[in-house]
């Protein structure tokens, strides 16, 4: 299943509250100011758990 892009309007990132950006590969979402990279699995659901994210420089 495919990301609902939509929620981009209303999700931020749970660590700094800034916006989300689909990552190029359409598997993740990064965030703009602390460049946590968020999860989506199979099912279009993003994983927003600080634990699951990897940080990206």
């Amino acid at each position: 299943m495919k990301f609902n892009e939509k929620l981009l309007e209303i999700i931020v990132c749970p660590e700094c509250k800034k916006d989300l950006k689909l990552t190029t590969d359409r598997k993740g979402l990064r965030c703009s100011q602390c460049k946590r990279v968020y999860q989506i699995d199979e099912n279009g659901i993003p994983h927003l758990l600080l634990e699951e994210a990897r940080v990206e420089e």
